[in-house]
């Protein structure tokens, strides 16, 4: 009964999050990057590159059977050259049906490191990505998921448990906000752990269904490529208070981070 209401407490407050806007007075700062946004902490790491349209280059890793873009997408053209709409009004935003970008506070020195938020109409159009890449389907997260979590991806050398322990393992090493919660992403304990998978999850924040920004610094939300209904789409999300990586829906209109995949 405590873990049902623990779920149901955090589905609420995620829904919150995502419906009402910061008080940018109370908006905490993001920790400071140490080095760069594709900080790489473990020496035994391999990384690949790809680039976009755009020309931005990406760094790439292998997790499992599956090879992954590890930075925040800051493309502003789809993968057949088409200008993504960049939307900065906030009624505008809320009314939106189709695909759109947006940098955080609609400030473009945000993106360098956190990339650009994209709605999932962007997602949906299968055109977001580099060509021979895509955005990665909620089986897909699931699959990198659990291949973390039973290989020694867990924060404290466990196995299994899919996505209960392996924030750690995701996140950038820097970026988060601290938090003193054992095997929390905005700890530093375990420091072996700390983005040994080299996905360098960051707290990019999200634009809510309202055009508001929040969270940047302390939470990091991901699109996946499926939807649950015509309102609502899958997407990941971490929190720099917590270890464990979250799986959730909601409005289309909302702008997250995208990462993408190798077909």
């Amino acid at each position: 009964m405590k873990s049902l209401t623990k779920i149901l407490l955090l589905l609420a407050s995620v829904s919150l999050l995502l419906i009402v806007s910061c008080d940018k007075e109370e908006e905490t700062k993001p920790a400071p990057i140490e080095n760069n946004q594709n900080d790489d902490d473990s020496s035994n790491i391999t990384y690949g590159s790809i680039s976009d349209i755009d020309g931005n280059t990406y760094k790439t890793v292998v997790i499992g059977t599956q090879t992954w873009i590890v930075e925040n997408l800051k493309v502003t053209k789809y993968n057949d050259g088409t200008t993504i709409p960049n939307v900065t009004d906030n009624t505008e935003w809320a009314n939106l049906t189709t695909g759109a970008y947006c940098n955080y506070d609609n400030d473009q020195s945000n993106v360098a490191i956190y990339g650009a938020l994209y709605n999932w109409y962007a997602v949906e159009t299968e055109k977001l990505c580099p060509t021979g890449w895509h955005v990665p389907t909620d089986a897909e997260w699931t699959q990198m998921e659990n291949y973390l979590a039973d290989n020694g991806y867990n924060y404290d050398d466990t196995t299994g448990g899919g996505r209960d322990k392996i924030a750690k393992a995701l996140a950038s090493s820097s970026g988060w906000n601290s938090y003193t919660g054992t095997g929390t992403v905005g700890n530093t304990d375990y420091p072996a752990k700390r983005n040994a998978s080299g996905f360098t999850a960051l707290p990019g924040g999200y634009r809510g269904s309202n055009g508001a920004f929040c969270g940047i610094g302390t939470n990091g939300y991901w699109w996946s490529a499926t939807d649950g209904n015509v309102t609502y789409a899958w997407f990941r999300f971490m929190i720099y208070s917590y270890s464990n990586v979250s799986r959730f829906s909601f409005y289309k209109e909302v702008g997250l981070s995208v990462r993408c995949v190798r077909d």
